[in-house]
């Protein structure tokens, strides 16, 4: 029990984490940057890769057992 509440409150500091980076990204898009220039940043930078891990963590956490 207390793992999945563990898994679930790191998930949800990543996702966090890395949504608030996405935005504060967005100021590139002021920049002269295109869209796909900015999606490629984001998909470039470490800070935001961390919402790729934060999902699988909540969606651990709702399972019934982990392995």
């Amino acid at each position: 029990m207390i793992k999945r509440i563990i898994c679930f409150i790191l998930g949800v500091i990543l996702c966090s984490n890395a949504i608030a980076f996405i935005i504060i990204y967005l100021n590139l898009l002021n920049m002269d940057y295109s869209f796909i220039d900015y999606i490629k940043y984001i998909f470039s930078s470490v800070e935001c890769l961390t919402f790729i891990i934060g999902i699988p963590l909540i969606i651990i956490s709702f399972k019934k057992s982990i392995i």
